[in-house]
């Protein structure tokens, strides 16, 4: 039987390399994972969330308002069908009350602990006192009705839809506008201090303060189209969330967003007012996207507008949709956000958490407590939790899983955290499948040091993790920062994918050369295109961008050149050996050992014209132990050595019907003759064409019948091969 010490040894001896990390640290990691029972700050660090518990289920489809007595009492109401439930405290909730309507979009309870509650389409305010029959309190001919709100008088203050006004309702149920806006929709409220409405519109994204003698004034206009909660904290700032993107032209009479009965965009708002007095109004809300609807473009944003004017963004959230606005006991913001039912806690322009996600799809109402509490309604589906203010015993957060790319060995996992009298507990496991469902390992050992411990899954390509958080009795939460796994991967031997011997007489600059110094005119250097990019290469180079992976070359009579692709799976660094042998030979000759670089360059000439072949070894010895270190190889195509000339033979020039005739044949040893030129009299180099037509083959003749006139001339012949060899020869004619 083999000891654990044993097979570890005999593992150890598989990999080599370097030590790598796999470190989770920042919040985009931890999102990545399955959260349960912790929160998590925008920064990365992860507490126990605050201890949350379904209160009452209406079985509704949603609840858009909720509101709170002075006895305890929670009213909520949502659709479809307008009913109103009531839940005491601590007994269990039950249906007061059906009314004439689809749905209920806003609850307030004054000082007398009556009810009001606000219907859609059609909107009216009905009254319900006990458990006496609900009457028809007010009717303000408006469509919609978002919001509902007590001033310190006892009036309350209706916001409608459609027209974009308010109402004043006085308690014996007598009212009139008391606010006209320019906008479509008044789509959230509360009440200040001093008695001002603060309230959020639709579509212009407008926050305005009113006065009591009800006069306006914009405090600002945010970027999205939608003020869906604001909130109005002790010291007079004011909070306002807005979401949906502005469209450049807008119909006459929008839709709010989520809007009975169609709702496009699927919101919901619903205003906490802290500060106001005992029964104020808990207000609105429209209909969140049904199950598995995608969110809000644009997702929300949330704006601080300081008592003093300033405003300034604090949260924004790509996707999540911002549907209510509430103050814990700290004074800190709470947002409550669809379409993941998640609940933030804004600690600062910089720093958020996301305190606790519920088990549905969107918190779209707050209310708040005397004794720390929060409760919360919700859509899809209708229910109320109760929200701390006593933090969960344990939770855990289970990674995604890591791919290492390749058999690995897992070493030491360590992690950062202050347990302050809690524990933090880690467990692994490790399989060869990228979903940890069948025939990974078991869930190793927990490690509970934060100086870590080695892991005990074995080797495998894929791994993962889970950290439970446990506090000491009622202490205070553990804190996680960081999660750290070392892992070395299997040693594999790199791959040479592709050779190229490239143009004759052009050189790769010497690797030690500064480019500043090897200045070279354009027409003598030649950009060669990447490697794997099929691409015909002419020379001179027709212009075209630098996107070469080797450096420019330069012109140099009688050299060549060669370049590779090379890749090594463990991403280690390497060395390259390039050997050579000709088309007789039965050995490989060493020709640069130790090369740094995918290219070599060398003058030609010190070889035999004559067939070669290349073969380039790569090694990965930079990175491995030396008995560790693995090579691959490949070997090029064939190719020629050609520094010899062609040959011109039988040049003759003869007078014929008053012109030159000139004739000769050309032949190459080892190249075909790729270009013939003439010169009359010492005049311009001019092609020559063979009688071929066509450059095709080591030997060709070319017959030319030039105008002249009488007297002595000189014709000049000159041959190329493919290697731009030339060769020059001259005949008279007298």
């Amino acid at each position: 039987m083999v000891g654990a010490s044993g097979i570890l040894l005999a593992v150890t001896a598989l990999v080599a390399g370097e030590t790598r990390s796999w470190t989770q640290s920042e919040s985009a990691d931890f999102e990545k994972g399955v959260i349960q029972k912790l929160s998590l700050r925008s920064d990365g660090l992860l507490t126990l969330a605050p201890r949350s518990r379904e209160v009452f289920d209406t079985s509704a489809a949603y609840l858009w308002a909720l509101a709170r007595d002075s006895k305890g009492n929670l009213y909520a109401g949502g659709g479809t069908g307008a009913k109103l439930f009531r839940i005491p405290p601590g007994g269990p909730g039950k249906l007061l009350a059906e009314l004439d309507g689809l749905e209920i979009h806003a609850i307030a309870v004054d000082a007398r602990d009556r009810v009001y509650v606000a219907t859609a389409p059609d909107g009216k305010v009905y009254r319900i006192t006990g458990n006496a029959k609900p009457e028809v309190f007010y009717d303000p001919k408006s469509k919609y009705i978002w919001a509902l709100a007590f001033d310190h008088k006892g009036d309350l203050l209706v916001a409608t839809g459609d027209h974009g006004e308010i109402h004043r309702v006085t308690p014996d149920g007598k009212g009139k506008v008391f606010f006209q806006s320019d906008e479509t929709h008044v789509r959230s409220m509360a009440v200040d201090a001093a008695d001002n409405l603060i309230v959020g519109t639709d579509p212009g994204g407008l926050v305005l303060r009113i006065t009591p003698a009800g006069e306006g004034f914009v405090l600002y206009q945010m970027p999205k189209k939608e003020v869906t909660a604001v909130a109005v904290a002790r010291d007079g700032a004011i909070y306002a969330a807005a979401a949906g993107n502005k469209q450049p032209a807008a119909p006459s009479s929008p839709m709010p967003i989520g809007a009975p009965p169609a709702a496009p965009s699927g919101l919901t708002v619903t205003v906490n007012q802290p500060g106001a007095p005992a029964g104020a109004a808990r207000p609105p809300a429209p209909t969140p996207a049904a199950p598995g609807a995608s969110a809000v473009a644009g997702g929300s944003e949330v704006d601080r507008i300081e008592p003093n004017g300033y405003s300034r963004r604090i949260w924004n959230h790509a996707q999540d949709v911002v549907y209510a606005i509430a103050f814990d006991s700290s004074g800190r913001v709470l947002l409550g956000t669809g379409n993941k039912g998640s609940v933030y806690r804004v600690e600062s322009p910089a720093l958020s958490t996301a305190l606790l996600t519920l088990p549905v799809t969107q918190v779209t109402a707050f209310q708040t407590s005397p004794d720390g509490h929060l409760y919360a309604a919700s859509g899809n589906t209708g229910k109320v939790y109760e929200i701390g203010p006593d933090l969960e015993h344990e939770g855990s957060i289970e990674s995604d899983v890591f791919d290492a790319g390749m058999y690995t060995l897992w070493g030491r996992l360590t992690f950062e955290a202050r347990l302050r009298g809690g524990q933090v507990a880690v467990v692994t496991r490790s399989g060869n499948l990228d979903q940890p469902q069948k025939n990974w390992s078991p869930w190793s050992d927990a490690i509970t040091a934060t100086t870590g411990a080695r892991i005990g899954s074995p080797a495998a390509r894929f791994v993962q993790w889970r950290a439970t958080i446990t506090a000491a009795g009622s202490g205070p939460s553990p804190e996680l920062e960081s999660v750290d796994v070392a892992y070395l991967p299997k040693n594999v031997e790199p791959r040479v994918d592709q050779i190229e011997i490239t143009p004759a007489n052009y050189r790769f600059p010497a690797a030690s050369s500064s480019p500043l110094l090897a200045i070279v005119a354009p027409s003598q250097t030649l950009n060669l295109p990447p490697l794997g990019r099929r691409s015909t290469i002419t020379v001179p180079p027709p212009p075209f961008e630098n996107t070469t992976t080797t450096p420019a070359m330069q012109l140099a009579k009688g050299y060549l050149a060669a370049r590779w692709l090379a890749f090594d799976p463990n991403g280690d660094n390497m060395v390259y050996r390039v050997e050579i042998r000709g088309a007789a030979e039965t050995e490989w000759k060493l020709f640069r050992d130790k090369v740094a670089e995918k290219y070599i360059s060398w003058d030609s000439t010190a070889f035999p014209d004559g067939e070669y072949r290349l073969r380039v070894t790569a090694s990965d010895a930079p990175s491995n132990p030396p008995a560790e270190a693995l090579t691959g190889q490949m070997e090029s195509d064939p190719f020629w050595i050609d520094n010899t000339p062609p040959k011109i033979t039988a040049l003759v020039a003869v007078r014929a019907s008053g012109k030159l005739e000139v004739r000769w044949h050309a032949a190459d040893a080892l190249n075909n003759v790729a270009k013939a030129e003439y010169s009359l009299d010492g005049g311009e180099w001019t092609v020559a064409a063979p009688e071929s037509k066509l450059s095709d083959s080591l030997e060709l003749d070319y017959v030319l019948s030039l105008e002249a006139g009488t007297g002595e001339h000189t014709i000049a012949v000159r041959v190329s091969d493919a290697n731009d060899n030339q060769a020059v020869e001259k005949v008279v004619v007298k």
